[in-house]
């Protein structure tokens, strides 16, 4: 919480501070009611008339300045929600974004913890409200005790016997929230479930499979298995939270009878005990009702951005050497092993393996063969279980991610569909040059989008997505050219990755396109002039009409590499290329 609270004052010093002085000014004339109603107590008591003009003028004071005070505090604190809750969300996803590796946004574990987050860190600034909240009604409940002590020190037992309440309140969220973790998995199933049968695109599949019916029924079990042990943690919690207050109660009701048969005391200070027992009560439910959003809500949220903070500091690797501005030799694996983690079970066992530089290489396997994997060893998204990678023989681990990363481009089959401007949509793909109306023009020309621009109503400057005012609705295929063409607007890169990234266009469309841009990539990839930069294009297909163009074909198999070589020379190999080459020439005939 300390961590939150710094980072509100390092970007709303002024109205932090204003904030908590303002809320705590607010409490102070509220606790001071039972004094006032003692005068006036002891005023009509004793026919004082300057006692009851004192005790109307501070009850009407009180009055006042609670309603103005707590007005004024409301305000500037929700002008400092407003500005604070900014900070809180660019602030976690600067963190998401600065972890080199995928592996918080594919770990269960880490999904669960992520989820309660990002579902939090919108509300987390009521945590502020909160705790300055907290301590305004224990500044109320210091003020009640003292005028209680005022009539006799035993009456402090009173703040003893609300210590039960303080307990239940803060352990209450804590079991609630276990029993809520626990239960993550099947809170994300149940949401998955509404989403797929209440929005737009498993629309179709959803009618035409008829499975409606048993998607909400599925929902329903699932929210239940969620729901059912987190209501028994709040019921047995609630149990002992009512005995703790039954304990106060009981502990009121005599420090009444010991004031009023005991002490003999006046009347004022019977009225004092009533005033300030009551409002003790209820700064005592305030107070616990506060710890206990701060306990199970607030703190919670708190300790996962912490978590989230420690995590990306923990993963931050070693990288103090600068990423090369060109490929002379290539990029060698040495040994390389991974396995996801949370698992055992190795993607790649010891590969060793050669990228020549400036080669256009394709690797080819079944599913699970580990292409992906490798793909994304070499964008440094995760880090080898074993082994290295070398760039000209310099460790890819060491070399800064951003630098690496600013030298790659590439293409996926699972793109994302950003749903902006189409000029913007593609030149994201370099954030440099996103204004460059020419190279986002030249990335189009290379992705062979230009049909698809042509279609649109206002071109480049088209927004794409349906929902929003003014957007058109894009096919598949067409989101996948415009993904294409992103990647194509680094123009240098010394990687270039095509994972299967134009899966939904048809076998011509695709050989055709990557026949270009393999010759392209070649003659970019020269270095006899002196300006290449050894350009690696590293294309993963299942399509081996596409595959046959490369200089470097990697087969691989059972998390190994099974055959490396160029199409004439796995085909008179008569290995596992040949074989899976074979089946796929007889399936077109």
């Amino acid at each position: 919480m300390w961590r939150v609270l710094k980072l509100g004052y390092r970007h709303e010093p002024r109205m932090l501070t204003a904030s908590f002085l303002l809320s705590q000014l607010a409490a102070l004339p509220d606790a001071l009611l039972a004094w006032w109603v003692k005068l006036l107590g002891d005023g009509i008591v004793q026919g004082d008339r300057s006692r009851l003009l004192a005790a109307a003028l501070g009850l009407g004071l009180s009055s006042t300045a609670t309603w103005l005070l707590t007005t004024v505090s409301t305000r500037v604190q929700r002008r400092f929600r407003d500005k604070v809750t900014i900070a809180l969300e660019s602030h976690v996803a600067r963190l998401q974004g600065s972890i080199a590796t995928v592996a918080h946004q594919e770990r269960p574990e880490f999904l669960d913890r992520l989820s309660v987050l990002r579902n939090q860190v919108f509300v987390l600034d009521h945590m502020y409200m909160s705790l300055f909240s907290t301590c305004g009604w224990i500044l109320r409940l210091a003020v009640a005790i003292a005028l209680l002590v005022s009539v006799h020190p035993a009456l402090a037992l009173l703040a003893v016997l609300a210590l039960p309440t303080v307990f239940t309140s803060t352990w209450r969220p804590a079991v609630e929230r276990k029993a809520e973790e626990r239960g993550a998995a099947a809170s994300r199933l149940s949401q998955h479930l509404f989403r797929t049968a209440t929005t737009a695109p498993p629309g179709k599949e959803v009618r035409v499979t008829g499975i409606g019916p048993r998607l909400v029924r599925e929902r329903r079990e699932t929210w239940e298995r969620w729901y059912g042990p987190v209501a028994r943690a709040r019921w047995g919690s609630a149990l002992w939270h009512a005995l703790a207050w039954t304990v106060f109660g009981l502990g009121f009701v005599g420090a009444i009878v010991f004031v009023s048969s005991s002490l003999h005391a006046s009347t004022g200070a019977v009225l004092l005990v009533l005033a300030a027992g009551s409002r003790l009560s209820f700064y005592v439910g305030a107070t616990v009702g506060e710890i206990g959003f701060l306990r199970g809500i607030w703190i919670d949220g708190s300790r996962r951005l912490a978590w989230l903070e420690d995590y990306a500091a923990s993963v931050v690797a070693v990288a103090d050497a600068p990423a090369p501005d060109r490929i002379r030799e290539g990029i060698r694996c040495e040994g390389l092993s991974f396995a996801y983690p949370g698992t055992s079970r190795l993607v790649l066992d010891s590969v060793d393996l050669t990228l020549p530089a400036g080669a256009v290489i394709a690797l080819v396997g079944e599913n699970g063969a580990g292409k992906t994997t490798l793909v994304k060893l070499l964008c440094k998204l995760y880090e080898p279980t074993a082994g290295r990678i070398l760039v000209d023989g310099a460790p890819l681990s060491r070399m800064r991610t951003d630098e690496w990363r600013s030298r790659l481009a590439g293409a996926f089959q699972d793109f994302f569909r950003f749903e902006l401007r189409a000029r913007e949509s593609v030149g994201v793909g370099d954030l440099a040059r996103l204004a460059e109306a020419p190279a986002v023009s030249r990335a189009v020309g290379r992705a062979g989008a230009e049909d698809v621009v042509s279609r649109l109503p206002a071109g480049l400057e088209t927004q794409l997505g349906p929902t929003w005012p003014g957007g058109v609705e894009v096919s598949f295929g067409q989101w996948q050219k415009i993904a294409l063409a992103r990647g194509f607007m680094r123009e240098r890169p010394l990687l270039l990755v095509l994972d299967e990234p134009t899966a939904a266009l048809d076998a011509e469309t695709e050989h055709a396109l990557f026949e270009r841009y393999a010759a392209a990539a070649r003659g970019a990839a020269a270095s006899g002039n002196g300006e290449g930069v050894g350009t690696i294009t590293l294309l993963v297909s299942h399509r081996f009409s596409t595959v046959r163009m490369a200089d470097l074909i990697v087969v691989l198999d059972g998390a190994r590499v099974a055959q490396v070589g160029s199409h004439e020379e796995l085909m008179a190999e008569r290995g596992p290329y040949a074989e899976l080459y074979g089946i796929q020439a007889a399936a077109y005939r």
